[in-house]
């Protein structure tokens, strides 16, 4: 069964801000490293992905949405997980919990583009590449049942 990719990670000085709370900004650092590690879990190291494949998979769009603002030095999963896999993108889902009560901090995701490196022209997402991930493609509300994560109401 798929389910998400988690990370743990430490909110850092570099982190915070003056008040001592999560910059906004941060999230994306934090999003990249379990990007980067889903990867590799896939066997898709960006190391060497880029030139066996020969594609760029650039961001064409970033959004996170703000649940509790954690502090530095407090403990973080980031769980990474396939939302979405089209012709030439996928969205790559995001869920930031503090350890160790599951407070949900954020949510977010990512859009990549599948481009060739040469022109940097959309074309279609390898099927290895598809093929590879698919350990880590699942829905939202999947990956928020494994995770724990209890919706609230709006």
């Amino acid at each position: 069964m798929p389910s998400p990719f988690v990370i743990e990670e430490y909110v850092r000085w570099s982190d915070v801000d003056f008040a001592g709370i999560i910059f906004y900004g941060s999230y994306v650092r934090f999003f990249e490293l379990a990007e980067t590690e889903l990867f590799r879990a896939a066997f898709l190291p960006f190391g060497t992905v880029f030139g066996q494949y020969d594609v760029f998979l650039p961001r064409v769009q970033v959004h996170t949405e703000f649940h509790f603002p954690p502090r530095l030095d407090d403990h973080l999963a980031v769980a990474a997980y396939i939302g979405h896999v089209g012709r030439s993108s996928m969205t790559i889902e995001f869920e930031v919990i503090r350890r160790p009560d599951g407070t949900h901090c954020a949510d977010g995701h990512m859009v990549l583009v599948c481009v060739d490196r040469a022109e940097l022209k959309p074309r279609p997402i390898p099927q290895g590449f598809i093929t590879q991930l698919e350990p880590f493609t699942l829905s939202r509300a999947e990956a928020r049942r494994q995770l724990g994560i209890v919706e609230r109401p709006a």
